[in-house]
């Protein structure tokens, strides 16, 4: 390994990312994960206890800081960068490739800024490039008990998110049909493979007696895949988050695993990610549930570059090594530029829907202040009678974490129908005032007696229905019991 070389990349890195982990506010998942955090549980709607665990300990060392909380998503991610040096070392590179798959996975600003905050997918991601590192060094080695490690970790993927398994069926079928077939025959694995589903047990248990609402999630996620192209781009934009440089490196990465011999033991892994395409595009997975993969195709690519370079003419690999380096140079003045520098005064608010979706990190780390402050306004202002027994029911799940993060110390019980909120308890029937924030007109008469707007938040920046042109609405005139309506408004 080149130490040295590789540190090169990882160190600017990590800075670029602490810097960046503390310039914007929470994210909506982020106060999402840190309410769930003080409500454990064996698993939650859309997700496994390790983030919000993880969330409310790193709150608990240093209540409100940014950096400390996005903390893990960093050493991860930074992880993963040195990984991918690591598995072009697997792959016989040498310095030169090695820092060219250090540079791939870094000049991405997805793979790479997806480490300024603690979210799913940012440890989905990098656990994948730990276990994709411990398959590969396993094909060389032989070493049983790196596969054991892989099912431990997979144990601990489990618990963020339900994706994995998708690697592991796509991974067994490609060795399988491309070998090295002794891979699915291991005892190690399968005994790894036990350990993983007594682990989920608990969460599998949560689940089922809430009529597994995670499986439910796919139908929600694919209807929002049609703001992002649908089908028809969802493996070019898949493949686009890799960046400039990135992307080459995957698509070169793709083919020499799939053509050189001196790589055929590792075919399996680029047939792997083709099934992963393949499984995600039809499922109406998000464009970004196989990045896992891309270290090891852009460590791939790296390999296939340097190596040939170096087997053709002086003059083409002159041609060859400039071409690459101008394009590693601008792939990183790009992520940089993509790295959020800019005061909030300086970041324009979304053009339309879908610039907001892509760009949902920045602008749903916006307003939450100004929510929180008009909430409690409107709870303020009523009545000591009514004080006394109001409660504050939000359209979202991120309102509704932002209340509990911002202002449960000066607001009334918390609940939410939206995502996981809503199953953290059912409104009580003697609530003699309800703040409703956001929501539609219609659905609140059904409901109540009287409804009548006493609010509006509309923040410059933030996310539409969030922090934007929201109504916050005083309700009372119970009509049915909570028990009986509940189940119907709540939603994913």
């Amino acid at each position: 390994m080149a130490w040295w070389t590789v540190a090169a990349v990882a160190v600017p890195a990590a800075v670029v990312l602490v810097l960046s982990a503390s310039r914007y506010g929470y994210f909506g998942d982020e106060l999402y994960f840190l309410a769930a955090g003080r409500r454990p549980s064996f698993g939650y709607a859309d997700q496994g206890p390790v983030l919000p665990l993880l969330s409310r300990l790193m709150d608990t060392l240093a209540p409100g800081s940014f950096l400390v909380l996005r903390l893990p998503s960093v050493v991860l991610t930074v992880t993963a960068i040195v990984l991918c040096a690591m598995l072009a070392r697997e792959f016989e590179g040498g310095r030169w490739a090695q820092l060219l798959a250090a540079v791939g996975y870094a000049s991405s600003p997805f793979l790479l800024l997806q480490g300024t905050m603690l979210t799913t997918n940012a440890v989905d991601t990098a656990l994948w490039v730990i276990i994709t590192w411990l398959v590969v060094r396993w094909v060389r080695t032989r070493d049983d008990r790196l596969l054991l490690a892989a099912a431990l970790v997979t144990a601990v993927d489990m618990q963020v998110k339900w994706l994995i398994p998708f690697f592991w069926i796509a991974l067994a079928a490609s060795s399988l049909l491309c070998g090295p077939r002794e891979l699915v025959r291991r005892p190690l694995l399968w005994a790894g493979g036990a350990i993983v589903v007594i682990v989920t047990v608990p969460e599998l248990l949560w689940q089922a007696h809430h009529s597994w609402p995670q499986l439910k999630m796919g139908g929600v996620i694919g209807a929002e895949q049609g703001i992002l192209g649908g089908r028809l781009l969802f493996v070019p934009m898949s493949v686009s988050l890799a960046g400039y440089l990135g992307a080459l490196l995957l698509l070169w990465g793709l083919w020499v695993l799939l053509r050189w011999d001196a790589l055929r033991p590792y075919r399996f892994l680029a047939v792997t990610l083709l099934l992963l395409y393949a499984a995600f595009l039809l499922t109406g997975g998000r464009i970004y549930y196989a990045a896992g993969m891309y270290a090891v195709m852009i460590a791939a690519g790296a390999v296939g570059v340097v190596g040939t370079a170096e087997r053709v003419k002086p003059v083409w690999r002159w041609v060859v090594t400039a071409f690459v380096a101008v394009l590693a140079v601008g792939a990183t003045a790009f992520t940089l530029y993509s790295t959020p520098w800019r005061p909030a005064d300086q970041v324009h608010p979304p053009k339309d829907d879908a610039e907001a979706a892509i760009n949902i990190g920045v602008y749903g780390s916006f307003g939450w202040h100004e929510l929180t402050d008009e909430v409690v306004g409107v709870y303020e202002g009523l009545s000591p009678a009514e004080r006394a027994h109001a409660i504050i029911i939000t359209d979202t799940y991120w309102q509704a974490s932002a209340l509990d993060e911002m202002g449960r110390a000066k607001l009334p019980p918390l609940y939410s129908p939206s995502r996981g909120f809503g199953y953290f308890g059912t409104p009580p029937d003697d609530a003699s005032a309800v703040i409703a924030v956001g929501g539609y007109e219609a659905v609140l008469r059904s409901q109540f007696e009287h409804v009548e707007p006493v609010g509006k938040v509309d923040t410059r920046l933030g996310f539409k229905g969030n922090t934007q042109d929201v109504t916050i609405w005083k309700c009372s005139g119970q009509k049915k019991p909570w028990a009986q309506v509940w189940p119907n408004w709540m939603h994913l």
